[in-house]
């Protein structure tokens, strides 16, 4: 059942973005967004993309298209023909946004560019989606989502130190683009409430992805430094960075880093602390901390972050070694829950590693309804999809419909919205226009 009041309970979307912008509209359409989903004769290439549901790979069973599309109604209609592109004009008369990432110059070549669209709905809001832009001497170039993390910058930074680049995974420079193009989208709507004047929105991939740089671009104008990949040497003071425990892994440098001395007060109540409390370890302590050591120690440190770090691992081999396996002990008597609620207690940073199943099962989450199922009858099936982290008090978040198939609304949008008949319809279908 619907919400009624939701944010976005006015808008009315008209969606033909690829896999580089389709997130855009899902966000839209669980604020209340009524978004179509235009797609080709036949199908959605999106839908092609697995897993599919029990390895059934017909259109109707990707998770993929399924996951991105909940809430949407579906059309088809091809764009590019005559009569689709008339279609096309008159469904615009009555949207607030389209959203699209075809290449640059492509709405312009079939006559559907944003001058002649703007003329239609003066009101009218498009966002574009690409790699690079409208602009510039990349703009008609293809990319994938791996071009979008390399050409952002963000490859480059991660991984191992002596390794290659390390892509993030979950298609994160789609996420991005799609993300700003949302915020930009809302960001047009809000100025149209005053202005009453609509937008082109132009959104980059490549730019949106520097957003995730953080810092590094900073460094490069402040400090001339090409920033290199190092690994979690800079952010832990320990010589390894994650850890077994009793159900699993958790994510802290050796004895908690700066924490290290609050983690042995808590490995001292249980008897776990060994000998680390002997002269011999004293110094290694303090480096672990960022503690500068006394004038005249052989150890030369600043107190800073770094060459505390690099003052530890100065230290003999078996000394570290031996710290690792007393902390290593101490980590296999509990759980991650139990090291992530005590380090929280202690003013410490470690925090479990989860994985699918422990993000999925996660205490707080599920506490917060962050799931939602979504009914599909049709295929026998209910599926749980993630939900948004944010909360709206007044108009609420909800999934309202599951995920279309294809063409699912031709019926209510041809005939009872656009007023065609019985045979404009089979006229447009024997002609692959829908």
């Amino acid at each position: 059942m619907k919400t009624e009041n939701r944010a976005l309970d006015d808008i009315h979307v008209l969606d033909i973005a690829g896999p580089i912008g389709v997130y855009t509209t899902k966000l839209m359409a669980d604020l209340g967004a009524d978004v179509i989903r235009i797609e080709q004769p036949g199908g959605d290439p999106m839908r092609s993309i697995g897993p599919f549901i029990e390895d059934r790979t017909q259109p109707e069973n990707s998770l993929f298209f399924i996951h991105y599309n909940t809430g949407k109604k579906s059309i088809t209609l091809n764009i590019e023909t005559e009569d689709g592109s008339k279609i096309f004009k008159k469904l615009v008369e009555n949207v607030d946004v389209i959203v699209e990432s075809f290449s640059p110059g492509f709405m312009e070549r079939i006559g559907l560019g944003y001058a002649v669209l703007r003329k239609i709905n003066p009101r009218l809001i498009l966002t574009s989606v690409t790699a690079f832009g409208q602009t510039g001497p990349y703009k008609e170039f293809k990319a994938n989502d791996l071009i979008g993390q390399a050409m952002g910058g963000i490859l480059h930074s991660l991984g191992p130190v002596e390794g290659p680049p390390t892509a993030l995974g979950g298609n994160q420079a789609y996420h991005m683009a799609s993300a700003y193009a949302a915020i930009g989208t809302l960001i047009a709507l809000a100025n149209r409430d005053v202005t009453s004047k609509g937008r082109w929105v132009d959104i980059s991939m490549q730019a949106a992805m520097i957003r995730m740089t953080e810092r590094i671009t900073l460094d490069y104008w402040l400090y001339n430094q090409n920033r290199k990949r190092i690994g979690g040497l800079e952010f832990y003071r320990g010589i390894r960075v994650s850890f077994p425990c009793r159900d699993g892994e958790v994510f802290c440098s050796a004895l908690g880093g700066a924490g290290a001395e609050a983690m042995l007060q808590w490995m001292e109540s249980e008897g776990m602390a060994g000998d680390l409390r002997d002269e011999k370890y004293a110094n290694i302590l303090k480096a672990m901390q960022g503690i500068p050591l006394a004038k005249g120690s052989q150890q030369k440190t600043t107190g800073s972050f770094a060459s505390s770090l690099m003052s530890m691992l100065n230290y003999p081999e078996e000394l570290l070694i031996h710290i690792e396996d007393v902390w290593q002990a101490f980590l296999m008597t509990h759980t991650k829950e139990e090291l992530f609620i005590g380090a929280q207690q202690r003013g410490v940073r470690l925090l479990p590693i989860n994985d699918v199943r422990g993000v999925c099962e996660d205490k707080v989450l599920n506490d917060r309804a962050f799931f939602t199922d979504i009914a599909y009858p049709e295929l026998g099936m209910v599926s749980r999809d993630t939900g948004a982290p944010y909360r709206l008090s007044e108009t609420p978040w909800q999934v309202i419909r599951r995920a279309p198939f294809i063409g699912e609304h031709n019926h209510e949008i041809y005939q009872k919205e656009l007023g065609l008949s019985d045979n404009d319809i089979k006229r447009l279908t024997d002609a692959h226009v829908i």
